[in-house]
């Protein structure tokens, strides 16, 4: 029984380097329209901390067109990894179309841990589009359109036919 106790104990001290993380986002809109820039409020939340880890970033657009920069200014380069100096950072994503744009945002640190988090933005048409198109039609014509439109605001309405 001695023996057992005698070799279950180590001389070697385990130090433990990798530590989870996670990015955490503040909630971000989710309509873009061309040319607009929306803000991602970014923290790196640490299980731990190792004076050695070092944590990098990259991203990739499967959907739509468009650009990522750092707040330093830096213009992210699809696919391609850049080192991040600070846990507490902003990402601006400016639209350079007017489809569906899905961004993922891969942080990665020097241990081999990935943590990937994914963007969307819809383009924005803006609200007052619906009412250019009504103001261009006849009388008669907005009517259906309103009914059609707005069917249940139409039966109060004094015009319904």
């Amino acid at each position: 029984m001695l023996s057992a106790i005698v070799c279950a104990c180590s001389d070697d001290l385990d130090i433990q380097q990798a530590y989870s993380f996670d990015l955490v986002t503040m909630p971000v809109q989710k309509k873009i329209v061309q040319g607009e820039s929306a803000e991602i409020r970014c923290q790196l939340v640490k299980e731990g901390d190792y004076d050695n880890a070092r944590f990098f970033i990259r991203y990739f657009q499967s959907d739509g067109k468009g650009e990522l920069r750092m707040d330093d200014g830096t213009v992210f380069l699809p696919n391609d990894l850049y080192p991040l100096n600070k846990t507490t950072f902003r990402l601006y994503y400016t639209s350079h179309s007017t489809d569906q744009q899905v961004i993922d945002v891969y942080i990665e640190d020097s241990f081999g841990q990935v943590v990937q988090k994914t963007f969307s933005w819809q383009n924005d048409k803006g609200d007052d589009e619906e009412d250019d198109d009504l103001l261009k039609v006849s009388v008669h014509d907005y009517m259906q359109l309103y009914r059609v439109k707005r069917p249940l605001l139409a039966m109060d309405s004094p015009f319904v036919e």
